[in-house]
């Protein structure tokens, strides 16, 4: 029933929207004398700021035409390569001379956990001089119908490894928070299976393997409360007249107003800072407001049987790192893992996977030679910073393509600095 509100009050506000939309256009109309005024450019960002702030968000495109490689531009075409009901591979694929030595395959799983994966989009493009880069393209929940049927964290892990299988053996794999689990779990058991398809190296970055450590907020909420909570509170069905209509979900808004309560003064601020550049005209800040927050408030719907699985397994019951996690009827051990290469980072003030949980992996993954082992802390930052960024660019990114040239088996060019084979920090 909740939803079914969100929704009719998103209905209820769009004549008002469309208007404070007119009112935007009227006072910054330059021929307009009233928006060369104070008072004129107050009226317009006042009313930009209401059309904002109660729009919903569709689906941000990752934009990436072009990558620089061998310090030459080139073409970038996004390609759909594998599909399922719910995802999508793509693969940037860039224009190169076919004489050029090929680049390594590299699988980004992007999170499911409210956000597209156009919010790695900095990661991408970060990565795209370096590598033949997939990402996992995760579909919005409400827009699955019901006839294609479920999908629970068995049924990720599933995924994860078809997209191993055709990538093929020898890819590398680099995890962004929320699937360092079923990556991990993925490994793990091809691993215990003999699947020559397990990638070169996988890095896990700022993920929840152990979240016993150093709990955050999020952390928190799961110890006092049981899945029966989660499932009267947070589930809800998706309302007409979306594709998905009567599938149970945790709603994206729901988890997005989490994230926000977390830095609510934050967001505040940042608005009443975005008003301030509007009457100032300081176009280029309120233009980088305006391209965070198109990405940060366009979220997606969760299946519920995979959101109830993952608060399940990885926060109430800590089944991984307790070595009590199943695939199915098979269990997950993460010592069966002797061929892969691990890394994993981590952000010095992340507040969404404490300090501690991602490097968890090291010690679950007994049977990894230590030369084959590297971690990195990457201070001053905080859970975004780990994935994107300055830092991300200048600090992680050298340090992981270091990793993947060490580890795997063709070699991505880079100015080479001393060796970051990092020891736990």
């Amino acid at each position: 029933m909740f939803y079914h509100l969100y929704e009719i009050n998103h209905a209820v506000m769009q004549p008002y929207r469309a208007l404070a939309d007119t009112t935007r256009l009227f006072f910054t109309n330059p021929l307009n004398p009233l928006s060369h005024t104070p008072w004129g450019r107050s009226a317009a960002a006042s009313a930009e700021l209401f059309e904002r702030t109660t729009r919903r968000y569709g689906k941000p495109s990752f934009g990436l035409d072009t990558a620089i490689v061998d310090w030459k531009q080139v073409d970038v075409t996004e390609k759909v390569v594998w599909k399922k009901p719910f995802c999508r591979l793509i693969r940037f694929e860039r224009s190169l001379p076919a004489e050029r030595a090929p680049d390594p395959k590299l699988l980004i799983v992007a999170p499911m956990s409210g956000h597209y994966a156009t919010l790695l989009r900095g990661t991408v493009e970060a990565m795209l001089p370096y590598a033949d880069v997939h990402i996992t393209d995760w579909t919005d929940a409400r827009m699955v119908p019901l006839s294609d049927g479920n999908f629970d964290l068995d049924d990720y892990i599933d995924y994860v490894i078809e997209m191993f299988h055709h990538l093929g053996g020898g890819a590398h794999v680099m995890a962004v928070c929320q699937p360092s689990v079923p990556v991990l779990a993925a490994i793990s058991l091809m691993e215990a299976r003999g699947d020559p398809c397990v990638p070169a190296t996988m890095t896990l970055m700022g993920g929840p393997i152990d979240t016993r450590i150093n709990p955050t907020a999020v952390n928190q909420l799961a110890e006092e409360k049981d899945l029966g909570w989660f499932r009267d509170n947070a589930i809800m069905q998706v309302p007409w007249p979306n594709p998905g209509f009567m599938r149970p979900v945790y709603p994206g808004f729901l988890q997005l107003s989490g994230f926000m309560s977390m830095n609510l003064d934050r967001h505040i601020i940042a608005h009443k800072d975005f008003f301030l550049h509007l009457v100032k005209h300081d176009g280029d800040s309120a233009e980088k407001h305006r391209d965070f927050y198109d990405e940060y408030l366009a979220v997606m719907d969760l299946t519920a049987e995979f959101y109830l699985q993952t608060v399940d397994t990885v926060f109430i019951r800590h089944a991984l790192p307790k070595g009590k996690m199943m695939f199915r009827d098979e269990p997950v051990d993460p010592a069966a893992i002797r061929n892969v290469a691990l890394m994993t980072v981590e952000g010095e003030n992340d507040d969404i996977s404490g300090l501690g949980q991602t490097m968890a992996a090291q010690t679950l993954c007994t049977n990894i030679p230590k030369d084959n082992r590297v971690h990195y802390m990457q201070k001053a930052v905080g859970h975004y910073g780990v994935f994107n960024g300055s830092r991300f660019r200048s600090e992680i990114v050298p340090r992981i393509v270091d990793f993947m040239t060490s580890y795997g088996r063709p070699t991505a060019t880079l100015p080479r600095k001393t060796r970051t084979t990092v020891r736990a920090s």
